[in-house]
């Protein structure tokens, strides 16, 4: 079975017969200055991607062996299983469009990058730093009529020529998956105006805050259209979920909802999806475990989450746990053995209905031979009766 096939048949429920390792290395990979050429078919139609605004470290942490690999060709080394194209290739599958109103100009000072959008009603201003937000495109209700304008004069646009690209790349290693624009609550939190101001907004203009959320809904109607339309097997809502930014109460009130809605969607599409849910979520696991999720990911437990393993697996209610393993625990500072007693202990807990990789990224300062041990495991691990896989074969393998 490839991991093509397991990855599908998990979201499916239907049997499998082996680990699916799919550990998100980018951050690590660009973080230590490795280069990643795009594919030649892509940049062809498309053009050079934009690099990650991803600060190096000052010194690169690159085993030998690994210097010269693209990404793709790291993951087929490993052997690993890659999920999203555009952290992997370099290859976006969508944009948004804007028609010529909506004019869009960027610009680059003192390391920092400066968008201004244009319409007809006003402009609004955006300044960035590693990807990292100096200021943001909205700060109040008087910016709430011209990004409703700006919503009103875009689309969303998949690109399936690239789509073909990043499918014929991944081959039997993986399905192509995306993460695209978040729900309306957290487009406001985590892009468009920071947590303070969006509370603000909602407390103190109520009013003009449900007319743009409503806009954006509105938007994301269309967006959904194209995207269930598209060859998309697997979406991913990359939300960066976070209990102290998102409470219950706000979880149900603006998030559960709306998930819920796009998840019927979904399914009646014939496709699957998961959440991106990489911090704080103790508080949530009541309304994660009735919600219709397949999957959850890059849920985060301790020592770097506020959740035991006990409590994620009681939490998910038998969703797929996509991903699992703490990102610090790939840090050289955390013992090998403490390391290796995580991994299995995620295996033994949650497979079947496991994707296992790293919550939620390989650090830059992360040891890769961490992953090829978990790699290692998943190439010789077999399902045991008892579903936990743990073999005498198994725990020798590895890298220490």
């Amino acid at each position: 079975m490839t991991l093509r096939e397991a990855i599908l048949r998990t979201f499916r429920r239907e049997p499998v017969d082996r680990l699916i390792w799919q550990p998100r290395i980018y951050y690590w990979y660009y973080g230590n200055g490795l280069p990643n050429p795009a594919p030649e078919a892509y940049v062809r139609i498309h053009g050079e991607p934009p690099p990650f605004p991803i600060e190096r470290v000052a010194e690169p942490n690159v085993p030998e062996e690994y210097r010269s690999s693209s990404m793709i060709e790291l993951y087929r080394k490993l052997p690993a299983s890659p999920r999203y194209p555009q952290e992997v290739l370099g290859v976006r599958l969508f944009e948004i469009q804007y028609d010529r109103t909506v004019q869009i100009h960027q610009t680059r000072e003192n390391g920092r990058v400066i968008t201004v959008m244009r319409t007809p009603v006003g402009e609004l201003r955006e300044v960035s730093s590693h990807g990292y937000h100096n200021e943001y495109l909205l700060k109040g209700p008087d910016d709430f009529r011209v990004m409703q304008y700006v919503l009103d004069h875009s689309e969303f646009v998949f690109w399936h020529d690239a789509f073909r690209i990043a499918d014929q790349e991944f081959g039997d290693l993986g399905v192509v998956t995306t993460f695209y624009p978040r729900s309306p609550l957290q487009r406001l939190i985590v892009e468009w105006m920071g947590f303070e101001n969006a509370v603000f907004a909602l407390t103190d203009y109520p009013r003009e805050s449900s007319e743009l959320l409503r806009a954006i809904e509105d938007w994301d109607d269309r967006m959904y259209d194209v995207l269930l339309s598209s060859p998309l097997q697997i979406f991913n809502f990359g939300e960066n979920i976070d209990a102290n930014i998102d409470p219950p109460h706000y979880f149900e009130r603006y998030l559960e909802p709306y998930y819920e809605r796009r998840i019927s969607q979904i399914h009646a599409a014939g496709k699957f999806c998961h959440i991106h849910i990489d911090g704080a979520m103790k508080l949530l696991l009541p309304i994660i475990r009735r919600m219709s999720f397949d999957g959850i990911e890059a849920a985060t437990p301790l020592p770097q989450g506020d959740v035991t393993l006990e409590e994620l697996k009681e939490g998910l209610g038998g969703k797929i746990l996509v991903d699992g393993i703490p990102a610090i625990l790939f840090l050289p500072n955390y013992p090998m053995g403490q390391f290796e007693e995580f991994v299995w202990k995620v295996i033994e807990m949650f497979w079947p209905n496991l994707i296992l990789g790293i919550s939620d990224e390989l650090p830059p300062g992360g040891d890769i031979r961490r992953v090829k041990y978990v790699s290692d495991i998943a190439e010789s691990w077999k399902p045991t009766a008892s579903s936990s896989g743990r073999s005498a074969e198994a725990t020798g393998s590895g890298s220490r």
